[in-house]
Formats: structure tokens, C-alpha cells, sequence
């Protein structure tokens, strides 16, 4: 039995079955924001992962980007090969990703079609991305992000 939440044991699951290197973390103050997980986990905003899901006319996306920058849903929308991309309803988060808003997880996602990371993800060392609740975190190598959320690495911040 797993000492996990249900959701949270989904990620590890798919962590044990690709033999991948992370590890998940709680966080009984919980990670709501960006901001918060960096003071949390005492890293920079830049090394958070928020996984942003948009909605492609019915079809949905994830974008992963770093804490301390905005999507672009015009990038999102190019890369993903839609007419536009607009964020994603609470409702429609939970029944593309299994996860609730707040706590999305970059993997495993039933109903997501296209994973889009953000390129300047790929220059940190270790990454923190939402697992499964409000106060689980994962750590995970770039490189493996990529592999397990089966995504595609592109430019997708808004520049400012």
C-alpha cells in the first residue's frame, strides 16, 4: 500500500515503471504557487515547472514553463498546430489531466494530446513540477521531464 495520495501514487508509478531518477517530496505547507514551491523547496522560481493546460477547440495541451515566466498561448497554439489556445477550465483541467488545478502532474495526462516544455527548462539542473496534490512536489532531471511527459521541447515564454 502507498504511503501516497492516489494521485501522487500515479506519478510515482510511472517514475518506478520507466525506472526514471526523481524523487516526490511533501510539502505539508503546500506549493499553491510558484513562488511558494521555490520558497518551500529553497530553489529559484526558475527551476519551478508550472504545467499550464490549454484548451485547443476540444483538444488540450500541456505547457510546461518556468516559474518565473508566463506562457504564450500563441505558441502554444502554433506548436501545437491549433487556431488558438485559451487556458483550460478547472472542469476541463481535472478531465484532461486526472489532476486537480493547482496540482497538475506532467505526467501521466489520460486526455492530453500534445506536452510542449519550455527550452529554458533543459538549462537547469534539477526541476520541480507539481505531483498529484497541493503539497507534492517532484524533482526530476530536464532530460527525464522530457522522456516521461513525452513532450517537445520549444520556445514558449512570452518574451518581456
Amino acid at each position: 500500500m502507498s504511503a501516497f495520495p492516489e494521485p501522487v501514487e500515479r506519478v510515482a508509478r510511472v517514475l518506478r515503471e520507466a525506472a526514471a531518477e526523481g524523487r516526490i517530496e511533501q510539502f505539508t505547507e503546500g506549493t499553491p504557487t510558484a513562488a511558494a514551491a521555490a520558497r518551500a523547496i529553497g530553489c529559484e522560481p526558475a527551476q519551478i515547472v508550472k504545467s499550464l493546460v490549454f484548451d485547443l477547440d476540444g483538444r488540450f495541451a500541456v505547457a510546461l514553463v518556468p516559474g518565473d515566466r508566463r506562457g504564450d498561448p500563441t505558441k502554444v497554439a502554433a506548436a501545437a498546430g491549433a487556431a488558438r489556445a485559451r487556458v483550460a477550465s478547472p472542469e476541463q483541467v481535472l478531465r484532461a489531466t486526472g489532476f486537480e488545478p493547482g496540482a497538475v502532474a506532467p505526467f501521466p495526462l489520460p486526455a492530453v494530446e500534445t506536452v510542449l516544455v519550455e527550452r529554458l527548462l533543459l538549462q537547469q539542473p534539477l526541476v520541480w513540477c507539481g505531483a498529484g496534490s497541493a503539497e507534492h512536489m517532484l524533482g526530476i532531471a530536464p532530460p527525464e521531464l522530457l522522456r516521461l511527459a513525452r513532450g517537445r521541447a520549444i520556445d514558449l515564454v512570452e518574451r518581456g
